[in-house]
Formats: C-alpha cells, sequence, structure tokens
C-alpha cells in the first residue's frame, strides 16, 4: 500500500539537511545515506548521494527521472552471479 497523498512524500530530516549544506556549498561530494525509504526530490537533482546496500555505499547521481523513485531502488542489495552450466544440460 502506497503512501497518503496528504502526507507527502518521506524524506529523513539529516537527508534534507545535508543536502542543502552540500548545494549552498557548491561542491560535488558524495552525500552517504543509510536511508534507503526516503524518497528522491526535486532539490536532489544533480547532487550524487552513497546509498548504502548492506555492505558498501553505492554512488547514485540523481537525475530528473528519478525523482518520486526510492533511493533503495538504485542501489540493489543482491548480486546475480548467473546460472550455472550444469542447470541447462539436466532440462534438456
Amino acid at each position: 500500500m502506497s503512501r497518503s497523498v496528504w502526507k507527502g512524500p518521506f524524506v529523513d530530516g539529516y537527508l534534507l539537511n545535508k543536502a542543502d549544506k552540500v548545494s549552498k556549498a557548491g561542491r560535488n561530494e558524495v552525500i552517504k545515506t543509510w536511508s534507503r525509504r526516503s524518497t528522491i526530490l526535486p532539490q536532489f537533482v544533480g547532487l550524487t548521494f552513497g546509498v548504502y546496500n548492506g555492505k558498501k555505499f553505492i554512488p547514485v547521481l540523481v537525475t530528473e527521472n528519478m525523482i518520486g523513485h526510492k533511493f533503495g531502488e538504485f542501489a540493489p542489495t543482491r548480486t546475480f552471479y548467473g546460472h550455472t552450466a550444469n542447470d541447462s544440460a539436466t532440462k534438456g
């Protein structure tokens, strides 16, 4: 179930503060965040966020197409190594 419209999008408060500091300073540094549940807002466009995937921080450069999505969508937590060679041989 999605979030109520009258509540607005969820964003952690500290994330807004960090984004404002970086954008006002004009620096292009990575903003580390553990908040995968936060929604990407229009004021984040052009900033780089390091989204934690449980092991390391994945750099995510925010573009206009990402507005409204969650940070966690762009930092996968699982690594797919492919199917083994034996799977295709046994099914045929």
